[in-house]
């Protein structure tokens, strides 16, 4: 079914904001099982590693701002690419950094979960 981009750009806003609030029942229900999460740093994370990392308090989302999204509907998958203003403190050091972003969900069982996140620094 089309016409599922701007309800794919507004989960994916409630995703980044439970990240921030660290809202691990919207993550569970949000995050794929199988989810592949690369960071811009490179490094690699399931969806339990990434949800252990942020309830440990190794990794804290402090902000997460996306701007400029736009989403590719291709029926049961939506892509998103856009930027984001992200703020994190990792292993004790805070960080601030923009980032552009390619997201994709998709339609499983009848609801909507991301399945791969990769993301670049952007220049400074």
């Amino acid at each position: 079914m089309a016409g599922n981009g701007q309800l794919i750009i507004d989960l994916d806003r409630k995703r980044m904001q439970a990240m921030v609030s660290k809202d691990v029942a919207t993550l569970e229900a949000v995050l794929a099982d199988d989810l592949i999460y690369t960071h811009s740093s490179a490094r690699l994370d399931t969806k339990q590693s990434l949800i252990g990392a942020m309830a440990s308090g190794a990794t804290v989302y402090t902000g997460a701002e996306p701007a400029d999204v736009n989403a590719q509907d291709l029926g049961d998958v939506v892509v998103l690419t856009g930027t984001a203003q992200m703020k994190v403190v990792s292993s004790g050091t805070p960080n601030a950094f923009g980032i552009r972003f390619v997201d994709v969900y998709a339609k499983r069982d009848g609801r909507w979960q991301m399945v791969t996140w990769q993301s670049t620094r952007l220049p400074e």
